[in-house]
């Protein structure tokens, strides 16, 4: 008897029988004209952070010096005193300080936070406040840290301040505070500002 071309086939039996060997035990095969299957993929690996276009390392790109960073604080400085002499002319001393110690608070940690982490003063001179593991923004939390910190900075006579003196990363303690590092912008550019 003749097989029709048109129809498939016929499948073997499904069991050994009594001249064919057991199969052996393993994973399934894939069907036939398939191909052999592929293997799983790895999970993907998340690659480390990329520097900032700069092109510098957060860890060991250059970091800003004394000077400049004196020259920007010197400025915020001034800026914020104006604030206060303008509102203590208008209302009493104390409810003015309070509005100035808030606008202070808020002032470092929406511009240090943001995305540039660059105040009015580090702007003009050209820093910024990053990351020190990653190189991006510290965002808002740690830049509210890192004002509080700059109050335990200045207690035992400015030595937190000083301290990026000594430093190998130039760090004061604020900046440790808030795992922070400042540097250059030409080292770390900044594509809009306040970011």
């Amino acid at each position: 008897m003749e097989q029709d071309p048109r129809q498939p086939a016929s499948t073997p039996p499904a069991g050994p029988g009594p001249n064919m060997p057991a199969a052996a035990e393993g994973p399934p095969l894939p069907p036939a004209g398939t191909g052999p299957a592929a293997p799983p993929a790895p999970p993907a690996a998340m690659p480390p952070p990329l520097p900032e276009a700069g092109g510098a390392s957060a860890r060991s790109g250059p970091r800003a010096g004394f000077w400049r960073r004196f020259a920007a604080a010197l400025l915020d400085g001034v800026l914020l005193g104006a604030l206060y002499g303008v509102m203590s002319a208008i209302i009493d001393g104390g409810t003015a300080q309070a509005l100035n110690t808030i606008f202070s608070l808020s002032y470092f940690t929406f511009f240090e936070g943001s995305a540039s982490g660059q105040t009015v003063g580090k702007r003009a001179l050209g820093i910024r406040v990053i990351d020190f593991d990653g190189g991006g923004s510290i965002g808002h939390v740690r830049a509210f840290i890192r004002w509080v910190g700059r109050i335990l900075s200045a207690i035992p006579l400015l030595l937190g301040y000083l301290w990026m003196l000594w430093d190998g990363q130039n760090q004061t303690w604020h900046d440790k505070l808030a795992n922070a590092v400042v540097v250059p912008q030409d080292a770390y550019p900044v594509s809009n500002w306040p970011g």
